[in-house]
């Protein structure tokens, strides 16, 4: 430890020293202790900073594993086809349908029941009287009557719905069914003959079918409102692979698994509908992995060299780098074969010399294509190859307890930790050392800025024993 002198000039001179400059002097010696310790923190917060980029990107090479060896996912979307889509438009095909080929033969097209009334000259004209709407052949009839300022809905023998605050007119008559909730939707018809009330069914098919009967009367003319049939309720009819098929809608979703269709016309021949494997997904999925592979071997990589300033990087020479090098390389050319596929390489990724991935779609594809099973075994079955990597990629997380960058970063912040107290406990050692030398060295100050006055005491003392001025003499 070096020392510290005190620098007061002439012991008579009554100066003193500056005990601040003097106590921190001190302790800045003493304060040097710590300098290995804040060194080796500021080391240690640059490795976690690295080992969190590595952390993030291992979690995004996960993910990319995980949407391949999801039994649920990639391998497992289905896109589909029709022959006619002007008859058979395909909505949807989901993970549920099976790749294959339907035929599908449409005789007749769903229709929705719907009503109108006669024309009303002006949509403006009073109305009076009442309109009776069934929904189905068994739904219960309400009966709609129309006063000078509300409507009345009348259920069978259920308390009446009063909907206040309208005016006796087709349009009020019309929002008041549509606020009821009572299975139809209202709306008006104008043209040249004047203006309609339309009623349609808000269930499709028979099971929709309306039973309208009017007794309105526009009181401005003293004419009848009278309601005819527009469209009859009438189910769709369909064969599905020679299966017989109705439905009250033309979207089709339960006739295949897994598959929703509209149909838009009737066909004399059938119409083919090909559920087929969603290869380009699988492609796509499979780029994802090799992109997020490349991005953890170049934060590897940078790991192996120096930064802009020529210091070594955080984690040069550190052996978690070197493990997480060796158990993704190893885990590239691991897996048992599935069929006619036994490496990666036959899925299109190929490992370049610098330890990174390249990508070749046609390579997939062309397997998809031809040996759709054995690629999916081969990355799903048990031992193969998807799930031998996503088992390396849970040992090198930094998300489970067990993974190499979590223990790295967890070795880190107990040795951060233990720093830190060391750092603590020397700081509050040197505050109490510092408030000890302050009161010491100030007591020691004012005895030599005192010294002058004493020794002009002696002075006096003297002369007046001995007679002796020294100021003359």
């Amino acid at each position: 430890m070096g020392t510290v002198g005190l620098s007061f000039g002439s012991a008579t001179s009554g100066q003193g020293f500056d005990v601040a400059t003097t106590v921190a002097s001190i302790l800045g010696i003493q304060q040097g202790i710590e300098t290995p310790w804040k060194n080796q923190l500021t080391a240690l917060q640059a490795q976690d900073t690295a080992l969190s980029t590595i952390g993030t990107d291992l979690g995004t090479l996960s993910t990319s594993v995980q949407a391949l060896t999801d039994l649920e996912g990639v391998t497992a979307e289905k896109e589909g086809a029709s022959s006619n889509p002007d008859v058979v438009s395909l909505s949807s095909a989901t993970s549920a349908a099976t790749a294959g080929t339907h035929s599908v033969l449409v005789s007749r097209l769903a229709q929705t029941s719907s009503y109108n009334t006669s024309a009303v000259a002006n949509a403006q004209d009073t109305l009076t009287g009442s309109l009776t709407v069934q929904v189905g052949p068994t739904g219960t009839p309400q009966t709609i009557t129309v006063g000078a300022s509300s409507v009345t809905i009348q259920s069978g023998t259920a308390t009446p719905q009063v909907i206040s605050g309208t005016s006796n007119t087709l349009s009020s008559l019309a929002a008041a069914i549509n606020s009821a909730g009572i299975g139809v939707t209202a709306s008006l018809i104008t043209d040249t003959t004047g203006t309609r009330l339309s009623l349609v069914s808000g269930t499709g098919g028979t099971a929709g079918q309306l039973t309208v009967s009017s007794a309105l009367t526009d009181a401005t003319t003293t004419t009848a409102v009278t309601a005819q049939q527009g469209l009859p309720g009438q189910d769709a009819s369909l064969t599905v692979d020679g299966a017989q098929i109705t439905s009250g809608t033309n979207t089709i979703s339960t006739a295949i698994p897994g598959v929703t269709f509209q149909i838009l016309d009737t066909s004399t021949n059938p119409i083919q509908v090909q559920i087929t494997n969603d290869t380009s997904a699988v492609g796509t999925a499979m780029q994802a992995f090799v992109t997020a592979y490349n991005t953890v071997a170049g934060d590897l990589k940078t790991q192996e060299g120096n930064d802009s300033s020529g210091n070594p990087e955080p984690l040069y020479g550190n052996p978690t780098t070197s493990l997480l090098q060796t158990q993704l390389s190893e885990a590239l050319n691991a897996g048992a074969p599935t069929g006619s596929i036994s490496s990666i390489s036959q899925l299109g990724v190929a490992v370049n010399p610098d330890g990174t991935l390249t990508y070749t779609d046609s390579t997939m594809q062309s397997n998809l294509n031809s040996n759709f099973n054995d690629v999916v075994g081969f990355l799903q079955n048990v031992g193969g190859w998807g799930l031998n990597m996503s088992s390396t990629m849970d040992s090198l997380s930094s998300s489970t307890p067990t993974g190499a960058v979590y223990l790295a970063q967890q070795q880190n912040e107990a040795q951060e930790t233990s720093l830190n107290t060391d750092v603590s406990n020397e700081e509050t050692l040197l505050a109490t050392e510092k408030t000890s030398l302050t009161t010491e060295l100030n007591t020691a100050n004012q005895e030599l800025q005192a010294i002058p006055s004493q020794l002009s005491e002696i002075s006096e003392m003297y002369s007046a024993v001995t007679g002796y001025n020294n100021t003359n003499g």
